[in-house]
């Protein structure tokens, strides 16, 4: 098969496209044909090397694929060749407690395709049974692949772990990045007020227009006072963090008194600074993410078959585009999802 690996830690320019080894679908996995795969902040952390973490190389990075079943291995009944797919990224072992207890994403063995595992910047890419879900036929391939790993990180940052209600205020950092947009629209599902943060005035009008009710351009005007004016000096309820070292003393003091912050990365750096006198005294819970469970992805996508969250895709490139691909996403030149196409 065709696939982009990279064989050493780097920039951009690591990433090769060439033949690789077709992989085989052993016991209860599932072989699926690429048609679809979305570009992440995580394959850019991958890319370029995370402290404490060993690769096997060359690797294949891609967590988000969609696309058709090509063969099954042994043991497999729920899926067979020629069905059209989306492939939950979250793999763990199924059956330890945690795993039986619908929280598989706490499991000590889980991983995350193109992060642990080889994943879907190939023409093929072997899963197990379980991560198998049937697409959405009102998706395109592109569509369906720019689901799963934002959306479900969102919906576990927003629902399982803030607990957003209704009329509550949410703020939203990275508004034009994958998971800013799919937290915009899983917000306002909730009847939440947004508030949208991001750097350029066109990310914004798209932002306003996923449902953001009020929007800041952090490059042009200073967050925290504007958070104070539009919600007349109280704070927000829930801030959306992923941005880390850059904005997090601007997110917690953004914030009402118990008020909830909720994280799932750190694009700009993970040495951010806490003042703890400012957490206990204002009552703020403070709740880390890490993707979501196997079963939240099944609501997620009977949301987005019913037509009330909506995949967002920037651009569509060929396979063989990754690195510029790569590229737009380093320099935040995308609202929503890149997607590649073998």
């Amino acid at each position: 098969m065709r696939a982009v690996r990279f064989h050493q830690h780097g920039g951009p320019e690591v990433l090769v496209y060439e033949q690789a080894p077709d992989p085989v679908p052993g016991p209860g996995r599932v072989l699926v044909r690429v048609r679809a795969c979305a570009v992440n902040h995580l394959d850019i952390h991958v890319r370029r090397g995370i402290p404490g973490m060993t690769l096997p190389l060359p690797h294949i990075l891609g967590s988000d694929v969609a696309g058709e079943v090509a063969a099954i291995g042994p043991g497999v009944t729920s899926c067979k060749p020629g069905d059209v797919v989306v492939v939950n990224p979250g793999v763990s072992c199924g059956h330890c407690e945690v795993c039986l207890s619908a929280d598989d994403n706490l499991c000590r063995q889980y991983s995350i395709l193109g992060e642990h595992i080889p994943g879907g910047y190939a023409e093929l890419a072997a899963v197990p049974e379980a991560n198998i879900l049937p697409k959405p036929a009102r998706l395109s391939f592109p569509e369906a692949a720019a689901v799963p790993l934002v959306f479900l990180t969102a919906w576990d940052m927003l629902v399982a772990g803030a607990r957003v209600r209704p009329s509550e205020t949410v703020l939203i950092w990275g508004a034009g990045s994958g998971v800013g947009s799919a937290a915009i629209q899983i917000a306002k599902i909730f009847d939440a007020r947004v508030i949208a943060i991001a750097g350029a005035d066109w990310k914004l009008e798209r932002a306003r227009a996923l449902g953001a009710d009020d929007t800041i351009n952090h490059a042009t005007q200073p967050v925290g006072e504007e958070v104070r004016r539009l919600t007349g000096r109280r704070g927000v309820d829930v801030v959306f963090e992923h941005v880390g070292q850059a904005t997090w003393e601007t997110s917690l003091r953004a914030l009402a008194r118990g008020g909830r912050l909720v994280t799932c990365g750190a694009t700009s750096g993970f040495a951010a600074q806490t003042d703890l006198r400012y957490v206990f005294a204002r009552r703020i819970l403070i709740r880390g993410s890490f993707m979501g469970s196997k079963g939240t992805m099944y609501e997620i996508m009977r949301l987005v078959d019913a037509g009330r969250l909506r995949p967002v895709v920037h651009a569509v490139r060929p396979l063989e585009d990754a690195r510029h691909a790569h590229e737009m996403l380093e320099r935040s030149e995308q609202f929503g999802k890149l997607v590649l196409e073998p």
